[in-house]
Formats: C-alpha cells, structure tokens, sequence
C-alpha cells in the first residue's frame, strides 16, 4: 500500500513516497516524468522518518552516502542504470558514456540518459551527478538549476 509526504528541502519540497513502508519515490515540485498524484497513496508521515533523517543530515553536509531500503521499479536496463548511479560517489560526477562503458554497451549512451531521466528516487539515487561528455550540464528530471546546486553543494563550493 502506497503513502506518501511532503517534506521541505533547500530545493523546494520534495515528495516522497513508500511502497508497504519502502522508499519508492522522491520527487521534486515540477520535476519531469513526475507521476501523477493520485498515485502516491495516502498522506502518511510514518513510513519516513528514516529518509527524513537522512536527508537532514545531507541538506546539513553530514552524510555523504545514503543507507535506506529502496524499491527501484522500472525496467532491468533502467534498474542497471539506477545500480549504477547509486555508486558514483558524493561529490564526483561521470558521463553518460562512461555509465554505458560501465554496463558492458559504449554505444547505449543516449539509453543511459533516457534511463537516468526515469530515476524515480531523486537525489538519493544521485542521478544529478552524471553530465555530457563535455563535463558540462545536459538534462535533469528537476530542472538544470537544481542539477547545478546540487553539484555545487556536493563539490562545497554552495552551501545552505
């Protein structure tokens, strides 16, 4: 059964959601390829006080790696893709082909990114931290602006 919050965050309110009590989303206001609301369940603040904990402790620049049960739903290209973001570590950044090259297919880059876009746990499964081959900022579910402040943040160069 499905619940859902609403918490606040230095990127606007984030939305979280729980499957029978497991994180299966994190979203932002606005944020592309967001789910409709209707399919959140029930407003519940009880299965996140975990999450909520541990987001504190990030937006504050204590916890540098996540540690919450998730439940990543999507397709097995796009959980690989997820796998891997998970282990990009804080602060770093990787390419689009370097994730392709990771998962065994060079040329699936642009699947990468599509995948990446799907990301249905913001933030925690960092997909933030992964740019164009260039180094530079291509697309982000959230919005180009919250992709660069998380970056800063992460890098210390922006804090709140």
């Amino acid at each position: 059964m499905k619940r859902h919050t609403v918490i606040d965050s230095p990127y606007g309110p984030l939305t979280l959601v729980a499957d029978d009590g497991v994180l299966c989303g994190l979203y932002m206001a606005g944020q592309r390829h967001r789910p409709p609301e209707e399919t959140f369940g029930a407003p519940d603040d009880t299965p996140f006080a975990e999450a909520r904990e541990q987001l504190a402790a990030y937006f504050a620049g204590d916890l540098k790696e996540f540690g919450l049960a998730l439940r990543l739903d999507g397709t097995p290209f796009q959980r690989r893709v997820w796998e891997q973001l998970a282990r990009i570590p804080y602060g770093e950044t990787r390419t689009y082909g370097q994730l392709a090259d990771v998962l065994g297919n060079p040329k699936a880059s642009r699947a990468v990114g599509l995948a990446n876009g799907r990301n249905p746990i913001a933030i925690i499964v960092p997909c933030h931290r992964v740019v164009g081959a260039s180094g530079g900022l291509t697309g982000y579910g959230g919005g180009l602006e919250r992709k660069q402040r998380l970056l800063d943040f992460e890098r210390g160069t922006a804090l709140f």
